[in-house]
């Protein structure tokens, strides 16, 4: 009979396996179960747009703010259309 032998397991790898445990659940989209927010995306409510904006003024892609295709897609198109309207900005502003 052979002996099995135990290894010892890294930190490293034990590391690993936490974070590939931990890597937390999918983002929902706020959007797709809620109604109210959805007539909330207007280029017309700037504020509310404004949350889907970096301090530099590029859109928050969707992997980030957790919207699904469909919702970013219109997101981003209320976005340009209130920066065309010049409600929101397209670049930070500087002093």
């Amino acid at each position: 009979m052979t002996k099995k032998i135990k290894l010892k397991i890294s930190a490293r790898l034990m590391k690993k396996r936490t974070r590939r445990a931990s890597a937390g659940s999918a983002k929902q989209c706020r959007f797709c179960g809620n109604a109210e927010h959805l007539q909330n995306i207007d280029y017309k409510n700037a504020g509310f747009l404004r949350g889907f904006l970096t301090e530099r003024g590029k859109i928050l892609p969707a992997r980030i703010s957790g919207n699904c295709n469909l919702h970013q897609r219109r997101l981003s198109r209320e976005v340009r259309k209130s920066r065309c309207m010049a409600l929101l900005p397209y670049t930070a502003q500087y002093n």
